[in-house]
């Protein structure tokens, strides 16, 4: 494909980018804030990862490390991933890029946590991604799916 996934940078150029995706809110806009007021380095590292096809960000997602000690989802508990925000722009959809984005998530060899967005749990099922078992307590009328590496399964309760 030609294509590989990038840590992106905090950037007016990035956020710019941002602005063309759906899922663009309250974290983008506390970038834009912090860089506005210098807090944050420009080119300093964010949580996110996309995909750019020539100098178009196409493609992203955010990832965030959770300690293990705030793990509720896998056993043994251990650090995980938090997937966020993936999203590919309409023109780009069904190239393969969202897929890349979660095959490079697994690299990391961590167990992955993501809420999918409406309407999209046939992608999700097809990135080996299940279903937990609903804890209201834990869930909070999310509805998480997760991705068990090797040698994890799910906590019991």
């Amino acid at each position: 494909m030609g294509v590989k996934v990038e840590k992106l940078k905090v950037n007016f150029k990035t956020l710019e980018e941002f602005k063309k995706f759906k899922e663009y809110g309250i974290q983008e806009l506390s970038m834009l804030e912090d860089l506005g007021a210098k807090m944050v380095e420009d080119d300093s590292d964010s949580p996110f990862y996309g995909i750019y096809f020539g100098d178009k960000l196409v493609a992203r997602m955010s990832l965030y490390q959770i300690d293990a000690k705030f793990d509720r989802y896998f056993y043994p508990p251990q650090d995980y991933l938090e997937l966020w925000k993936l999203e590919v722009l309409p023109d780009y959809q069904d190239k393969g890029y969202g897929k890349q984005l979660v095959e490079f998530a697994k690299s990391f060899g961590l167990p992955i946590k993501t809420n999918p967005r409406v309407k999209s749990s046939g992608f999700w099922e097809k990135m080996e991604f299940a279903n937990v078992d609903y804890d209201m307590e834990r869930d909070r009328g999310e509805n998480p799916l997760v991705w068990y590496p090797e040698g994890v399964e799910a906590q019991q309760h």
